[in-house]
């Protein structure tokens, strides 16, 4: 079967060697098959990557697909919340529709809402990866023509386009920044689980910047938290070492929001801030938030560029697409060191 053309009910039933109609019987287990041929038509549909049309009867009979599925890990988050309305607009010029998900980064539940985009028949897949999630169930329908891009993360298993932001330069220069501005103990806050692909990075650009600094790599310095509480907290654990950090290097927006809040609380003006990532009304706190920003309607316009490629009929070999990120200063960072 050409590579360039996704699998159909045909494509099984050839495959087979039985008619269309007993295809159909076997995926919608209205009629009689034996369990042979149930058995091989199983076997078939697995090996050549096939997906029940569900929407087939509201779209012409062998006409194109009209969807784009996108599954992102938090939809709550202003960022990927960016990067789906860039996606949209993209797709939009070429009379797709977007459909969303999230995966809540379960990749249990990232794989089921895949398998829903996929009966459906999209035209595109998305996925922003969950951390442990295996890719490779989706090389049939990849080898099948579909395009499949990785946003923000790689994903595993399935060589794919994957579109990302200068993760670890971006950190580097962040906590450079606060380097030349006379800090020497500087703590991490970055996100849960601790093998993310956008944690490691930044962890490593941290750890770069220290070490081209001369600077030790305190363990203690460095803490975790996945939601705005849980950066709070981490926060005020720091503060609280009997050495504790005169800067504080924020590995998200979310857990920004949190460290900002607990600073606040404690009435401490004395502890310099950077954040990966910009922070709706960051100019409005006092100070402004100085931040590593990421461009997340480029990534949304660059990916779906790429899918777009892709269905056009682009076969060379999949690329790592790289948005760089811009330092923002406002304040925040420039804090000097007591």
């Amino acid at each position: 079967m050409a590579a360039s053309r996704r699998p159909t009910l045909a494509d099984v039933a050839r495959e087979v060697g039985v008619s269309a109609k007993t295809v159909s019987r076997v995926l919608n287990e209205d009629g009689p098959a034996s369990a042979q041929t149930r058995e091989q038509v199983l076997a078939a549909v697995a090996r050549l990557g096939f997906q029940p049309n569900l929407m087939a009867r509201n779209i012409r009979v062998g006409g194109p697909d009209t969807t784009v599925g996108l599954v992102i890990p938090d939809l709550g988050n202003p960022f990927f919340g960016a990067v789906a309305s860039s996606i949209e607009d993209t797709v939009r010029d070429r009379g797709l529709t977007l459909l969303m998900g999230s995966s809540a980064d379960d990749p249990e539940r990232e794989r089921a809402l895949t398998a829903t985009f996929l009966a459906r028949r999209v035209s595109v897949l998305m996925v922003v990866p969950s951390v442990g999630a295996d890719h490779s169930h989706l090389k049939p329908h990849r080898s099948g023509g579909l395009p499949v891009v990785f946003l923000d993360r790689p994903g595993t298993g399935l060589a794919t386009d994957s579109v990302v932001s200068t993760n670890r330069s971006g950190a580097h220069d962040g906590v450079a920044h606060l380097i030349a501005h006379g800090h020497r103990r500087i703590g991490f806050i970055g996100d849960l689980p601790t093998k993310l692909y956008t944690r490691r990075e930044r962890l490593a650009g941290y750890r770069e910047a220290l070490r081209e600094a001369g600077l030790p790599d305190d363990r203690s310095l460095v803490t975790n938290a996945h939601d705005q509480h849980g950066a709070s907290a981490a926060t005020a654990q720091l503060l609280a070492l009997p050495d504790p950090p005169t800067a504080l290097f924020a590995g998200n927006n979310i857990v920004a929001l949190g460290i900002v809040t607990e600073l606040a609380r404690s009435h401490r003006k004395d502890v310099a801030v950077v954040a990966f990532d910009d922070v709706a009304l960051a100019d409005a706190l006092e100070p402004a938030l100085t931040v590593v920003a990421q461009d997340p309607e480029e990534i949304g316009r660059t990916a779906a560029t790429a899918a777009l490629s892709r269905l056009d009929g682009d076969r060379s070999r999949a690329r790592t697409l790289t948005v760089p990120t811009r330092l923002i200063v406002r304040g925040s960072g420039e804090r000097p060191a007591p």
